[in-house]
Parts: C-alpha cells; sequence; structure tokens
C-alpha cells in the first residue's frame, strides 16, 4: 500500500470511529464522505429535525496544533459550498448546523472535542 492509501485508509478509520462516538451522542449517521464541486462532507448527521455537517479533524498529538485550527475560513467556504450542494442534491429544505469534531491520540485511545455550531453559513 502506498502512504497516500494507508492515509486515506487511516483518515476513513478515524470517520467511521467519529461517527460511531456521534451516534453515543444522539446524533443519526445519514451519509459519510459527500463529494461535491470543491469540497467533501466528512460527516452528514441528524440531530432531531437538524441536518448536521460535521467536519472530522484528526491529529495524533496537539504539538504542531490543536486540528481544529486546520479549519480555516477558505475551508469554512467550501463545506458551506458542498453543504448547499448535498441540500440542493437531494432536495432537502430544513435546519443545517455546522458542527467540527477534533480528534486526538491513536485508536483505540482517542480524545474527541465537539464544537457543536462551530462556524455559520453567510
Amino acid at each position: 500500500m502506498s502512504r497516500g492509501s494507508d492515509a486515506r485508509a487511516r483518515g476513513a478509520r478515524i470517520e467511521q470511529l467519529a461517527a460511531e462516538w456521534l451516534a453515543a451522542q444522539g446524533l443519526e449517521l445519514v451519509a459519510r464522505n459527500q463529494h461535491a464541486k470543491g469540497g467533501e462532507l466528512d460527516l452528514v448527521m441528524r440531530d432531531g429535525d437538524t441536518l448536521v455537517f460535521v467536519e472530522v479533524r484528526h491529529r495524533r498529538d496537539s504539538r504542531h496544533g490543536h486540528p481544529l485550527e486546520t479549519i480555516t475560513a477558505a475551508k469554512q467556504r467550501r463545506l458551506i459550498h458542498a453543504a448547499r450542494f448535498y441540500l440542493t442534491r437531494n432536495r432537502l429544505s430544513c435546519p443545517c448546523r455546522f458542527d467540527a469534531l477534533a480528534v486526538t491520540g491513536t485508536p483505540p485511545a482517542l480524545d474527541f472535542e465537539w464544537v457543536q455550531g462551530a462556524f455559520e453559513a453567510f
């Protein structure tokens, strides 16, 4: 396996664990890895009547900064664009929220920091 595919497999595993952790907090998984023009939605979940777009960021440790610091304004714009595309493609009209989930550590020793409403769509 190449380094790139190793990283993708690791990322997919972290996203799966993140989805399971969020489900244990009461959210329901709707979709994973939804590609849209110019962006990708890691997790789409439902929290009651609200559709939640979750950006999952992982770091083994915080030596090079906290995972949430990597969600830049440009990244937020791409996520908002991808979410709008997802809503249009699926003909959805419902309350939405953008959450961020920072995951630190290596499986099975992971720490989760969940920020609900991490940013707004303008």
